[in-house]
Order: C-alpha cells, then sequence, then structure tokens
C-alpha cells in the first residue's frame, strides 16, 4: 500500500504545488480512508488496494489542484 501512497502523493504535488510532501501525503491518506470505510458503510465488497488507488487517483485528477485552498480541522 505504501507504494501506491508514494504515487499518488507524487501526482498531488505536481497537481497541486501549493502542497507540501506531508500535507499532500495526509490528503492521500485521508481520501484513501474515506473512500474505504465509505465503501464498507455502504455493504460493498471490499476490491483491493488497486481499485482504492484508482479512485483516488480520480479525486486528484478532479479537485487536487485546489485541495491547498481547503481549510483543514486537524494540522498536525
Amino acid at each position: 500500500m505504501q507504494a501506491y501512497f508514494e504515487k499518488l502523493q507524487t501526482e498531488l504535488m505536481e497537481v497541486n504545488p501549493n502542497l507540501t510532501a506531508d500535507e499532500a501525503l495526509w490528503w492521500v491518506e485521508m481520501l484513501w480512508s474515506d473512500f474505504e470505510a465509505s465503501y464498507a458503510k455502504a455493504g460493498y465488497p471490499y476490491r483491493g488496494e488497486e481499485y482504492a488507488s484508482d479512485y483516488v487517483a480520480k479525486q486528484i485528477k478532479q479537485h487536487g489542484a485546489s485541495l491547498h485552498l481547503v481549510e483543514r480541522k486537524d494540522r498536525n
């Protein structure tokens, strides 16, 4: 899973240079876990890391350029 995270982090940083590496990783982890939790709550069977990675990649393409504008409640 770490390899997916690193690839997605790099993609997000290319789309949005306003994010630091830590912020980009946070967004990738958040999008990933949110997708898995929502998918499970809806009762769908787990389809694997590649499916989750594809979903996060789509979110990065659609919304990645503006993620730095979202105010996070959790600032580590």
